[in-house]
Formats: C-alpha cells, sequence, structure tokens
C-alpha cells in the first residue's frame, strides 16, 4: 500500500479506456468525489460503473456523465439526475438495474471470490430477465453474479499508513464492498493517522484491500437539505 499526494497521481498507470470500476458512496454521501473529479480530467471514456447512483447533474459521477465519459451503468437508483434520465431514454447511456441489496451483495460477492448466487429478489420482475432461475424449497430464485471491477474507487474517514479505513456513521454505505471487488482499489480519506491509533475492533476495512491512497479536503455536498422553522 502506498500513499500519494494527489488523485492524479493515485490513479496513474490505471486508467484505460473501456474499463469497469466500482464507486461507493450513496448519492452524495461517502463518494469518492477527488478520484472521480480526477477521472474526468483524466479524460478516460468508455466507462461501466458499478455504483448505486450517478450523482447529480454537476457533482460526483454526474460529472462523468457530463462529459460523455460512461457508456455503461450498474445501479439500484436513478433519481435526481436528469442528464442520466435524458441519456438514458434517449439510448446514449446503458443502464443495468439492480435490487439495491443485490448490488451490494454482487460486490461482496466478487471481493470473495464468488462466482455467483441464488436471491429470490427481483424473481417475476425485469431483473430475472434472461438470467437463470432455479427452485429451492418450492420457491423460485435467480442467479446473480458476483462483480470484479478492474478499478474500485471508495472515500473513507480515517486511514492509518497500511491502509485500514474507517468510514463515519452512513458514509460506510457501498463503500466497504465497493472496496473489495476491485482488482485495484484507491481510496480517498480525510484524515492519516499514525500506525497503531486506530482500534483493530473499530477498523471497517482492512488495509488488505486497499492498494493506493490519498488524504484530501472534500466538499461533502448535501443532497436533500431539509430544515424546518425554528420554534
Amino acid at each position: 500500500m502506498k500513499t500519494y499526494g494527489t488523485a492524479h497521481a493515485a490513479l496513474e498507470g490505471l486508467l484505460f479506456d473501456g474499463m469497469f470500476i466500482a464507486a461507493g458512496g450513496f448519492g452524495l454521501c461517502g463518494i469518492p468525489e477527488l478520484l472521480i473529479d480526477a477521472i474526468r480530467e483524466a479524460g478516460t471514456k468508455e466507462l461501466m460503473v458499478a455504483s448505486n447512483n450517478c450523482g447529480v447533474d454537476n457533482f460526483g459521477l454526474g460529472l462523468l456523465l457530463k462529459t460523455r465519459q460512461v457508456r455503461k451503468m450498474i445501479s439500484s437508483y436513478v433519481g435526481d439526475n436528469a442528464e442520466f434520465m435524458r441519456q438514458y431514454l434517449s439510448g446514449e447511456l446503458e443502464l443495468e438495474f439492480n435490487p439495491q441489496g443485490t448490488l451490494a451483495e454482487r460486490m461482496r460477492a466478487g471481493g470473495a471470490g464468488i462466482a455467483g448466487f441464488y436471491t429470490r429478489t427481483g424473481v417475476g420482475t425485469v431483473v430475472a430477465e434472461g438470467k437463470e432461475t432455479k427452485t429451492f424449497n418450492g420457491e423460485t430464485y435467480v442467479l446473480e453474479t458476483g462483480i470484479v471491477a478492474d478499478l474500485a474507487i471508495v472515500k473513507a474517514w480515517k486511514a492509518d499508513p497500511s491502509g485500514n479505513l474507517v468510514f463515519r456513521k452512513t458514509a460506510r454505505n457501498f463503500n466497504p464492498p465497493a472496496a473489495t471487488c476491485g482488482r485495484v482499489c484507491v481510496a480517498e480519506v480525510e484524515e492519516i493517522v499514525p500506525l497503531g491509533s486506530l482500534d483493530p475492533d473499530q477498523v471497517h476495512l482492512p488495509g488488505i484491500y486497499v492498494h493506493r491512497l490519498i488524504q484530501g479536503e472534500h466538499e461533502k455536498r448535501i443532497e436533500q437539505r431539509t430544515t424546518r422553522a425554528a420554534a
């Protein structure tokens, strides 16, 4: 595991046209915004991206949509992004819908070396079309395949020099399974602490999964701000 000074340096030698990227985050929570921006600036195109959603129109993965760098999205939610909807409906963008739990499990399975698994989720819907099914105990299950990506990009709260990661509250979301399913994982963090500072029982992702690390400043946008008048 090696620490880099910038997102661009951390991605050097990893990007190529047509690659498959697994990205952590949920909406705008816990997204690897610095690495996404570096991919945008690199101009890598024809990307296939597995992520909960595709950000919003001008932030997160939505930036890669805007520059037409994404060929296909594997997602569980596509709301709050007008450009995503426009490109999909016009046939410019391929979209593979996954139930949210199925997407998380496909990433986890890929990281664990599991080629596929059967689930009842999606049986009888468009999600199961063209997929193998099997009956267990009188119930129909659909076969889903594990995801193995060329590159995983994730965002964490803290890391130590060995790459052990701690995520902050709900920002953990898809980040751990996304990290494990990449042949190479690059993590961006808010803080790198000295080795031995993290309680081993509090580590959410062991450093064995993390190959490159950067520390940076993050914008942390609020996707849906909800307020109420003061009493």
